[in-house]
């Protein structure tokens, strides 16, 4: 590679590192103000994609082991953000409902502040670098999830 280009690409990855350093701070310090622990609320995120689904799921949706998804249920139900419910053909299995208008109640206020911070910059991209910055955070996406299920075997 040339020079140029190694120079340009080092100072992408600093401001890769640097905007996933601030995101994490700024996901932790929601999820302290919410009244979460850590990444609760992203992962809250995630069931929240689902009407329902098993501990089970849960599990294999965020990669935490069975006891951990124990304890994230049990302090997402203490909240009232989701629900357990027993299935009518087998009485042991748990369904976790998640309750999205609790959630959004809770999480709403701390995202509309960052979205109307964030709707300046963003508009501040013409359409085609808006439509290049999206490629490029859906690209990067697929890597780490691809990345993230080769760590776990």
């Amino acid at each position: 590679m040339n020079n140029n280009l190694d120079k340009l690409l080092e100072r992408f990855r600093i401001a890769s590192r640097m905007y996933s350093d601030a995101s994490v701070l700024m996901h932790e310090t929601i999820a302290r103000k919410a009244g979460l622990m850590g990444s609760d609320h992203k992962y809250l995120g995630l069931i929240l994609q689902h009407k329902e689904l098993t501990a089970g799921e849960v599990s294999n949706l965020t990669g935490l082991t069975k006891g951990a998804v124990t304890g994230l249920l049990d302090r997402l139900e203490a909240k009232g953000l989701l629900h357990r419910k027993l299935t009518k053909d087998d009485r042991r299995k748990i369904i976790i409902v998640p309750d999205f208008e609790n959630s959004m109640k809770l999480l709403q206020p701390f995202f509309n502040d960052l979205q109307e911070r964030t709707t300046p910059v963003i508009s501040s991209f013409s359409e085609e670098e808006i439509q290049v910055i999206e490629r490029y955070f859906l690209l990067a996406a697929n890597v780490m999830k691809d990345f993230t299920e080769t760590l776990k075997k």
